[in-house]
């Protein structure tokens, strides 16, 4: 059985490759340059890019399952070719998808649903890899963290636990026609998770709560546009619900529980360490 993995250099898509391989499957990554993938031994690369369903036929052909995401390229922009793409998974006879953030209403989601298709939506709230891109550079140079809303409460999830969800559900079925909301175990504030982080390094780390307005300001010294910069301010001063919740699907679906912070940090303290003084 041969799965396919798109989006296979992302900080998800990664992960299901090496869950797949561990489980001892037949795994085939697509990624627009196959000369930067890096993939582990043992993975079969193929070039294509979702954005051009003209370049996918092959990456498909004996296919059984796939794991899918439905945006194209590094600006995160929706697909507009879903139909074609899930036409050319039912020619190819692929039988079972995910779709890493998947929404009833997508093109591609709605025209996987016509092919007949085992397919499963996956919904991860808020990626705890996220420290790494907003966090590193303050915590290592200043050892601070300026943030908003210090006690916004996050369910955040482990990426390798998302990845875990995606290839447990292609390799085992049972899951069509589910969307499934992933969480890590236990809801944490943005100041908790900075004493977290802080432990795993073996270091205090402040914590520098910002108003709003200094919220803006310091994400236009990073160069991020005005609309961008209002998403953020109502994602995180209004968290919904659902990104605040812990749901036990991770362990439902896999069998063991999820990953906590703490866990994520400490892998990942090596990337925080303190930049040495000449």
């Amino acid at each position: 059985m041969t799965f396919l993995v798109t989006g296979a250099t992302g900080t998800v898509g990664r992960l299901v490759v090496e869950e797949l391989l561990r489980a001892g499957h037949s795994v085939r990554a697509l990624t627009r340059d196959a000369a930067k993938a890096d993939l582990p031994e043992g993975v079969e690369v193929v070039e294509g890019d979702l954005a051009r369903p003209e370049t996918l036929a092959a990456a498909f052909d004996g296919v059984e399952a796939a794991h899918l995401i439905n945006f194209a390229g590094d600006d995160y922009a929706p697909l507009q070719h879903g139909d074609r793409i899930a036409a050319l998974a039912a020619e190819a006879g692929v039988k079972r998808v995910t779709v890493l953030g998947g929404r009833a209403d997508g093109a591609l989601e709605q025209a996987l649903a016509a092919t007949g298709m085992e397919w499963t939506l996956l919904h991860p709230v808020e990626f705890m890899s996220n420290t790494l891109k907003w966090w590193t550079h303050s915590v290592r140079s200043e050892g601070v963290v300026r943030e908003p809303f210090g006690d916004r409460l996050s369910a955040m999830v482990h990426e390798r636990d998302i990845a875990a969800v995606a290839a447990t559900v292609l390799a085992e079925g049972g899951r069509g026609g589910e969307s499934l909301t992933l969480t890590g175990p236990a809801a944490v504030t943005t100041a908790e998770k900075v004493r977290l982080l802080g432990e795993a390094l073996g270091a205090e780390i402040r914590f520098v709560e910002l108003t709003e307005d200094e919220a803006r300001a310091q994400w236009r010294s990073f160069g991020m546009g005005e609309e961008t910069i209002a998403f953020l301010i109502d994602a995180l001063g209004n968290t919904p619900d659902v990104g605040k919740t812990v749901v036990p699907t991770v362990e439902q679906v896999t069998g063991r529980p999820a990953r906590s912070f703490a866990e994520w940090a400490a892998e990942n303290a090596a990337a925080f360490q303190p930049v040495a003084s000449a």
